[in-house]
């Protein structure tokens, strides 16, 4: 069986890699070996900061709650516990729309759920 030789494989390879690293600094855009692990780096952190957006999010409508209960006197882990108990299911993202673009609907909520 005669021996393949890889050449044209390989090279597709480099090019692709070096291709997704255009623009990276230093060695990290030139050299193979030092493109390959800045795109595994780069592959990894966009991993985990698609799940570190939904945090983010989480803490700032969490942020906007709470400052759009807190001239209606009360505060967010209160309204939040109010909420549970009258059995009213809105999720926090809504809530934190609610309370931005229809501050009267919001108000209206918060006095339902304290009376």
């Amino acid at each position: 069986m005669p021996r393949v030789k890889g050449g044209v494989h390989a090279a597709k390879k480099r090019r692709t890699v070096l291709k997704a690293t255009k623009g990276y600094r230093n060695a990290r855009s030139k050299k193979e070996r030092e493109a390959r692990t800045a795109m595994l780096k780069a592959g990894a952190d966009a991993f985990a900061g698609r799940r570190d957006k939904k945090n983010d999010y989480r803490r700032l409508w969490n942020i906007k709650i709470g400052a759009a209960v807190r001239p209606l006197g009360l505060s967010y882990s209160r309204f939040i516990d109010l909420l549970a108990k009258k059995k009213i299911e809105l999720d926090r993202k809504s809530l934190a729309t609610l309370a931005k673009e229809e501050p009267a609907a919001f108000e209206r909520l918060v006095k339902q759920v304290q009376a």
